[in-house]
């Protein structure tokens, strides 16, 4: 498959995650004729016009959908830079029209990270969100009035080299939670921290889990563990998008440079069996990213590990809904077995534990 084949391929899949129409979807894709800066026809150019379009009919959050879709899967040239300014941008100004949704910025010595957040108060429990390799923190904000509404202090925020987030992916960026929680210590109840955190950043939730006590319940949709970081046998198999991508936010020079840092990336048996809490976590029967073998993993160490599966891709992109009820049903329950009952063998959904 070419590189632009496969930008469309995947772009179906992240309109579907966004709740983008698939007939929409398609008709935008066939327009676009090639990925080429400043061109009419070009990936970032057909998304962006279609982003403008709808704000200029009031819809907002259509148009944060399109902007993000037009800076994917990173903003690595001009177009696509700008794309990504009118993402924030947009967002912000429907943030602003919501209330009670506000705009935070965190420094350190090796980057920056920004957060959109709701419901800071340091008698709420926190609730950090945070998306993969692709996912601007746009894509999650709509759920922060909800999350406000179920009694947390939210916090939607990207993974190192993602939308704003200017930190290097790298084997320790794990630490970056540690840091997130620091600075929100008096504008939340961090030390009762869930983790929603998909994909790549599910990764390193699990891993600050096992430092950082503060974290008290992990979620994730498709979080690698260590075959992907490690296996040679399913490396060929991992979309050249995803490689692509993971070489760009870890300032790789080529491949090679990439796979052998991607080695410091995989958690040990020994790191998991420190993760004494709650880990949740929803796998696609057909993943094309994360091999099986990170999920029999976390089985064989975790001591409350469950699963959801959907007959799906990577991320369940067509089980959305689904995939959105179980996450939150389990959320609500961990926090309700942590006042008093355990959970039995069965989650509200129906799952057996692992």
């Amino acid at each position: 498959m070419d590189h632009l084949e496969e930008l469309k391929e995947f772009a179906r899949l992240h309109a579907r995650g966004q709740g983008m129409t698939a007939g929409h979807a398609t008709r935008v894709l066939t327009r676009i004729t090639n990925d080429t800066v400043q061109d009419p026809g070009s990936w970032a150019a057909v998304w962006t016009a279609e982003g403008r379009a709808a704000a200029d009919r009031g819809d907002l959050l259509d148009a944060c959908r399109h902007f993000a879709l037009a800076r994917f899967p990173y903003h690595g040239d001009a177009d696509r830079v700008r794309a990504q300014g009118l993402c924030v941008d947009t967002f912000d100004r429907w943030r602003q029209g919501q209330g009670g949704i506000e705009r935070l910025e965190f420094e350190h010595c090796d980057g920056t990270v920004v957060c959109w957040a709701t419901g800071l108060d340091r008698h709420r429990p926190l609730l950090i969100v945070m998306g993969g390799i692709v996912s601007v923190k746009e894509q999650w904000a709509p759920l922060l009035p909800l999350l406000r509404k179920l009694g947390f202090a939210a916090v939607v925020t990207e993974l190192p080299g993602v939308g704003e987030n200017t930190f290097t992916y790298g084997p320790d960026s794990w630490r970056i939670l540690g840091f997130l929680l620091d600075e929100l210590a008096d504008r939340a109840r961090v030390s009762d921290t869930s983790m929603l955190a998909l994909s790549f950043s599910g990764h390193l939730a699990v891993r600050a889990a096992a430092d950082d006590s503060r974290i008290r319940r992990v979620l994730t949709v498709g979080a690698p563990v260590a075959g992907f970081f490690t296996d040679e046998a399913w490396w060929p198999r991992v979309p050249g998008i995803t490689a692509d991508t993971l070489r760009r936010l870890t300032g790789s020079a080529n491949l090679a440079e990439l796979r052998y840092l991607l080695k410091q990336f995989a958690l040990t048996p020994e790191q998991l069996r420190q993760v004494r809490i709650p880990v949740r976590y929803v796998a696609s029967g057909r993943d094309e990213i994360i091999p099986a073998e990170d999920q029999a993993l976390l089985r064989g160490t975790l001591e409350d590990v469950r699963f959801k599966t959907f007959d799906d891709v990577h991320g369940s992109p067509a089980h959305l809904g689904a995939m959105r009820r179980w996450l939150i049903s389990q959320l609500l329950w961990l926090r309700i077995a942590r006042r008093g009952d355990r959970p039995t063998s069965r989650t509200l959904s129906g799952e057996r534990s692992s």
